[in-house]
C-alpha cells in the first residue's frame, strides 16, 4: 500500500458498502475504489446501484466496489446518432430490436467480447452468475440488435425506478452495438430518462456523446431518479418513434 493511503475496507456479507465520498481520491493509489469483498448477491447489487457503485475486477481478485469521480454518463439529450449508423438502418435489411428476450447470451457475449488494451475481461464468471440472477429479480436488462432471427449485437444494463446503469456492450457485425445503444437511448426518451450512466470515460462513449459528471450531482441524480416508478422493460412503436426521431434531426 502506498504511504498514507487509507487501509481498503473489506465487507463480510453482512456489511454496509461505505459512503461513496470515501473512496480513494487517487493521489496515492487508484481513484475511485470504494471497498473489497461483501459477495455479489442481489441485494448487494442492489444496495451498490443504489448508492453509485458498481463492482469491477478480475480472475483472481475479491469482488472490488467502485465509485469514481467524475462519473463519466450519456445525457440522453447529447447522444450523436453518426452518419454510419442512419446509413445502416437504411440499408440493412431484416433487423430488429428486441429488450430481454436473450438476457443471458448478452451477457454471454460481452463477457467473451475482445477488449484491445486489456488482457482478459472483467465479467468473470462470478459476475455472468450474479448478473444473470438480477436479471432474474427484474433489475437487469438486455437491448438486443437482431438480423434474419440471428442475435447480432447487444448491451445490458441495470435500472432502479428511472435511474439506468450501462454496463457492458458486444458486437458480432459492424454497428450491431451502436444500434443497441441508440435504442437504449430512444427507450430512454420515450420514458422521460435524462441520462444514462456509463461508469467511466473511454473514447468510445465520448464519441457518441458521453461526458463526465461530478460525483455528487451523479449522485443526486440516481437518488431521485430511484424514487420513480420502474420502466416497463418491452420495446414499443412509441421507441421505435423515438429512434427515428434521432435519425431525421441530426
Amino acid at each position: 500500500m502506498p504511504p498514507n493511503q487509507p487501509a481498503l475496507i473489506y465487507l463480510r456479507p453482512d456489511d454496509p458498502l461505505p459512503d461513496p465520498s470515501t473512496a480513494w481520491d487517487g493521489s496515492h493509489g487508484v481513484a475511485g475504489l470504494l471497498a473489497a469483498g461483501g459477495g455479489l448477491a442481489v441485494e448487494r447489487l442492489r444496495e451498490a446501484y443504489s448508492k453509485g457503485c458498481f463492482p469491477w475486477f478480475s480472475a483472481g481478485q475479491p469482488v472490488l466496489w467502485w465509485s469514481p469521480d467524475p462519473r463519466m454518463v450519456l445525457q440522453v439529450a447529447h447522444f450523436r446518432f453518426h452518419r454510419s449508423l442512419r446509413q445502416w438502418m437504411k440499408t440493412q435489411k431484416n433487423w430488429e430490436i428486441r429488450i430481454d428476450t436473450a438476457f443471458d447470451a448478452v451477457i454471454e457475449h460481452c463477457a467473451k467480447a475482445p477488449r484491445p488494451g486489456q488482457n482478459g475481461t472483467w465479467i468473470v464468471a462470478d459476475m455472468v452468475s450474479a448478473y444473470k440472477a438480477l436479471y432474474a429479480a427484474g433489475f437487469a436488462h438486455s437491448v438486443e440488435t437482431w438480423i434474419d432471427g440471428q442475435l447480432c449485437g447487444g448491451l445490458y444494463c441495470v435500472s432502479i425506478g428511472h435511474a439506468v446503469f450501462g454496463e457492458s456492450m458486444f458486437s458480432l457485425v459492424p454497428n450491431g452495438s451502436k444500434i443497441a445503444l441508440a435504442a437504449l437511448v430512444a427507450f430512454c426518451k420515450a420514458h422521460q430518462v435524462s441520462m444514462v450512466d456509463c461508469q467511466q470515460n473511454t473514447p468510445h462513449l465520448a464519441l457518441m456523446g458521453g461526458g463526465e459528471l461530478p460525483r455528487r450531482e451523479f449522485l443526486e441524480h440516481i437518488r431521485v431518479a430511484q424514487t420513480l416508478p420502474p420502466l416497463r422493460w418491452q420495446f414499443e412503436p412509441l421507441y421505435w418513434s423515438e429512434l427515428l426521431t434521432l435519425t431525421a434531426s441530426l
